[in-house]
């Protein structure tokens, strides 16, 4: 297999990458064929998972638009992925041109396309980490630069917490970078679920199969255990909702049932 240019010495292009398989899903072109196979055998069970990940991506532009527009202007996106349209730093910078954003991924492809994406931005940046490690996520170069933690700050973690297994201790890491943040912080996270699928369990079940025998388990969790990441959160309305349904844009009735697919929701400290 021929290496592109674009891609890390250090990377095993053999091996699939969930952060390329969801750019493959958004139609992105940094992929390889591995990722692309996994993709195609995952929809072959879930054939709207591109609609999916498309849901996430308005969802998460929608949530930083109303990050601005509370006075929210600093951003930590962590599980951020390879750059895309609509990335955070543009919608935010669109709305507050001095706005700041922190990305973190520990897929050496994203990181290195996210640093060429924000070359010349001086309010943006990317560091290489992990969100079970937290303190290193504060206590990054970039973070100290960027953000200021005793101002608010809109902690991202969307589509990545569901890549957590329990033994891991999702909660605690969130815990951990929430407390690390300043009052009137916001919390946009959103997660994959059984709930709103528009397949029966067992169908959806193949393609989480498909991420296990990748070696990035895919965690179903219910809407009550992905409610618990919102503790010390007051949630804002419409609450945590099926991602169209979260301060649409567009009639909901309109989007795709694919769409309704897993929870997404905003909260905010007092």
């Amino acid at each position: 297999m021929e290496r592109p240019a674009w891609a890390p010495r250090s990377i095993d292009i053999s091996v699939p990458s969930v952060s390329r398989i969801y750019d493959f899903y958004l139609g992105g072109s940094h992929n390889f064929e591995v990722d692309r196979e996994a993709a195609r055998r995952a929809m072959e069970f879930m054939p709207g998972l591109p609609k999916i990940m498309q849901a996430n991506r308005a969802f998460m532009r929608r949530a930083v638009r109303y990050a601005v527009d509370q006075g929210v202007t600093q951003f930590l996106d962590i599980g951020s992925g390879i750059p895309t349209f609509g990335n955070v730093h543009e919608v935010a910078q669109a709305a507050s041109p001095g706005a700041r954003v922190v990305y973190v991924d520990h897929d050496p492809v994203a990181v290195a396309h996210s640093q060429a994406v924000l070359e010349g931005n001086a309010h943006a940046d990317v560091a290489a980490a992990d969100l079970l490690k937290p303190q290193d996520i504060l206590t990054s170069p970039q973070v100290d630069r960027l953000l200021d933690l005793d101002r608010p700050v809109a902690l991202l973690l969307v589509a990545i917490l569901h890549f957590v297994e329990d033994a891991d201790d999702p909660y605690a890491a969130v815990a951990q970078l929430s407390d690390a943040l300043a009052p009137g912080s916001m919390l946009v996270l959103t997660h994959a679920s059984y709930e709103g699928i528009p397949l029966t369990a067992e169908r959806a079940g193949g393609a989480v199969d498909v991420y296990k025998d990748i070696r990035n388990p895919l965690i179903m969790r219910s809407r009550d255990e992905i409610a618990q990441f919102f503790e010390g959160y007051d949630m804002v309305e419409p609450g945590l909702v099926p991602m169209p349904h979260w301060r649409p844009d567009t009639a909901p009735e309109d989007e795709d049932p694919y769409a309704f697919s897993g929870f997404a929701g905003v909260g905010r400290t007092a």
